[in-house]
């Protein structure tokens, strides 16, 4: 490209940063913006060159250790935007540590989206690269740059390396977790042994090595067409996740000049492909709030009830903890995203024509991307399990909530799905606390009688409720039957569970019990009936004393939930949709496309 220096040489399409540092008609400001980023170094010259400008959304921080790498990465990516003959501006993203923030890493995606929306819309960045990895800082990325529409690209971190116990045996991040707190409950292992079983599970750098939460939002990123194919499963150390960020690098500045948007890449189409995709590796239930989140700051029609019709008959072809055995390594040298979308093209189930933004089809990306070990990335026509998606419940109970059928157990489907005379259907009794401090407090307490047919029900762990939303639908059963080898219970809550576990919950209930939702009407010994050929979930009672309790809740002032502790915590509450809805602030989604409908007036 010929380069343009100042008002001199040949004209080309002006780039949004000019407005700032190259603006003839307003020297003044232009004066004002330019001197201050030459005092640490930047020329005159490059500012002025004409060349984009690019932003380096930086995630990672002492705070983030799950994205701390990027510190490292984005070096990487300075070097391919420069070579690519742009110029790079780095800076920092609010951070968003799952294992790190409370009450919750959910209460702050949205504060970090805001943040972000501002700076892409009121600096002088001509396109950005979003660094990704823990759990939040992928959608909330994302839903920023959808809602700016400058043009983005996704650089994930990549997942750790593969932990190991003293036996050898593989241990997942995250999921150990769930499994060790078993033993520790039933006096197996005591406190020191528990963390050291845990700390085993994270070797090196990087987010989960497990198909949680991180895995699978920078694999949606990447389905989606956001991220270079192949991105999304290289571990963060290899050398290759180095080599990637360079490539982005080089990528960012390209798609600012061909002026590629989020727009142009996150169709409805890209997010089907994502749909499909996440059934295929077994992944979150996190999944659907993010990407409808997305969806609906990008102006594209996405409802709960998608993942179902697009992603339920999809089968589980990813081999991988929490669904499978393997992690991270093997999962990436088996081909990692790009082999299973492979194995999806083939069969149909993708749509080949979506853009990526590599300038390429989907189908482009992954014709030649096949698996080198089918014991990790399974063939299409013989996957780990049929129909792996997600099953969308509703009932008096809630209008909707999801059920991850890719990590229902032979021991959970026979115990709970198998009556002969009604299967895929179970009946209980419904123990129901009040949040998770109310669970730990009584689980154990032989008071309430909870057996193997008890449904153990948590509200007040919704988007208003808690705040945020969190990770406590996965409850345990109590210490007594654990030890009788019951270790799992149907679970059905208003919050989330953790992408790690494995645990086959009735979660992101919608309307929780905090904005009105049956689950507040609910009371510990009530009958409850889950229907999944119906997709089905009732209280059993009549409808009169629904309409009783409903009334009397309402006498009483409604569900009551701990008072705010922050500031944003109260704004975020007043303001913030339900699970099914994406959890994204209601005022935030009318704003669309913001760069290319107006210019951010002068600061002077």
């Amino acid at each position: 490209m010929t380069k343009r220096n100042g008002s001199q040489g040949p004209q080309r399409k002006r780039l949004r940063s000019q407005l700032w540092f190259d603006n003839p008609d307003n020297p003044g400001m232009t004066a004002l913006y330019l001197e201050r980023y030459l005092n640490y170094g930047l020329t005159r010259e490059e500012l002025t060159s004409g060349e984009p400008i690019v932003g380096i959304a930086q995630t990672g921080s002492d705070l983030s250790p799950c994205n701390r790498h990027h510190l490292e990465l984005a070096k990487r990516v300075r070097e391919g935007i420069r070579d690519a003959g742009g110029i790079a501006f780095e800076f920092p993203v609010h951070p968003i540590q799952e294992t790190g923030k409370r009450p919750t890493a959910a209460l702050d995606r949205n504060l970090a989206y805001l943040g972000l929306v501002e700076v892409l819309y009121g600096y002088p960045l001509d396109g950005v690269v979003l660094t990704t990895g823990c759990d939040k800082t992928t959608p909330a990325c994302i839903m920023a740059a959808a809602t700016v529409n400058t043009p983005a690209i996704v650089l994930s971190g990549g997942p750790m390396l593969d932990g190991y116990g003293k036996d050898g045996k593989l241990l997942g991040s995250g999921t150990v977790i769930w499994q060790a707190r078993q033993d520790i409950a039933t006096g197996k292992i005591d406190y020191k042994e528990f963390l050291d079983i845990v700390a085993s599970s994270v070797p090196s750098i990087g987010h989960c090595n497990t198909m949680g939460t991180a895995s699978t939002m920078n694999a949606m990123a990447e389905a989606l067409g956001m991220s270079l194919p192949g991105c999304a499963a290289i571990p963060a150390p290899y050398r290759e996740r180095a080599q990637i960020a360079y490539a982005t690098g080089l990528r960012a500045v390209e798609i600012v000049r061909e002026d590629l948007k989020p727009s142009d890449i996150l169709t409805r189409a890209a997010f089907e492909n994502a749909i499909v995709a996440c059934s295929a590796i077994g992944g979150s239930t996190n999944a659907p709030i993010h990407l409808i989140a997305i969806a609906r700051h990008v102006g594209i029609e996405l409802a709960i009830e998608d993942w179902e019709a697009i992603g339920h008959d999809v089968p589980l072809l990813v081999n991988m903890q929490p669904a499978g055995e393997y992690l991270g390594e093997d999962y990436y040298r088996a081909g990692g995203l790009p082999a299973v979308m492979h194995e999806l093209l083939k069969a149909g189930r993708l749509h080949g024509g979506a853009l990526a933004i590599n300038g390429k089809t989907i189908a482009e990306n992954v014709a030649r991307a096949t698996t080198t070990n089918a014991i990790v990335i399974r063939p299409y026509d013989e996957p780990l399990k049929q129909r792996a998606g997600f099953k969308v419940l509703r009932g008096n109970l809630f209008d909707s909530a999801i059920m991850k059928t890719s990590v229902i157990s032979e021991e959970f489907r026979q115990r709970y799905l198998s009556d002969p005379k009604d299967p895929n259907a179970f009946e209980g009794r419904a123990v129901v606390f009040d949040g998770p401090e109310d669970y730990h407090r009584r689980i154990d307490d032989p008071a309430l009688g909870i057996d193997e047919r008890t449904i153990l029900f948590i509200r007040g762990a919704g988007p208003i409720g808690y705040p945020g939303s969190a990770e406590v639908v996965n409850m345990q059963p109590p210490a007594a039957l654990i030890k009788r080898g019951v270790t799992s219970l149907p679970c059905i809550g208003d919050g989330r569970q953790s992408g790690t576990s494995d645990s086959p919950s009735n979660l992101n209930a919608s309307p929780e019990a905090a904005d009105g939702g049956g689950l507040a009407l609910l009371r510990t010994g009530d009958r409850v009936r889950i229907d999944l050929n119906k997709g089905t979930a009732d209280m059993l009672m009549p409808a009169a004393e629904l309409a009783e309790r409903r009334a009397a809740l309402k006498q009483n002032g409604g569900y009551r939930y701990p008072p705010s502790q922050t500031p944003w915590q109260e704004i975020q509450r007043a303001m913030v949709d339900q699970l099914a809805a994406g959890m994204v602030l209601e005022p935030a989604v009318k704003y669309q496309r913001v760069a290319q409908k107006s210019v951010p007036r002068d600061s002077h």
